[in-house]
């Protein structure tokens, strides 16, 4: 036993030879498992790593941008400046969309309350 390593005792030649041919014969295995986990890793999570990172990014933007507040209070840009030349550069297809959006939304919210008128005459008629 040595200071710099108490708890590992000196060897003989014999029990290190035998040491090192353990450490010889575990060092392929070794080698093995790490190229399957590298090649797990690579191919099955790396992917993700990235597509996640583009998520966060694309998340972070649009929170941004639809958030009127103008984004988080320490976050560095300006989203307002963005909403404001996005509307400027696309003000007649944005107007358009937001119309037919409106319509849409008109048209589900008619559905609904048929849907609903339904629910009540039927709840009428069973009592």
């Amino acid at each position: 036993m040595t200071e710099e390593y108490p708890l590992y005792p000196e060897l003989t030649e014999q029990g290190k030879e035998e040491a090192q041919r353990i450490m010889d014969s575990f060092k392929p295995k070794l080698v093995t498992l790490m190229n399957d986990v590298l090649g797990d890793l690579y191919t099955d999570v790396s992917y993700y790593v990235d597509s996640d990172h583009w998520t966060n990014y694309r998340n972070a933007l649009m929170d941004g941008l639809k958030d009127y507040g103008g984004g988080k209070p320490s976050h560095e840009y300006n989203y307002k400046e963005l909403r404001e030349a996005i509307y400027k550069n696309n003000k007649d297809e944005i107007v358009s969309d937001l119309n037919q959006d409106l319509v849409n939304k008109n048209n589900e919210l008619k559905k609904e309350i048929e849907r609903l008128e339904q629910q009540l005459a039927y709840a009428r008629n069973s009592y």
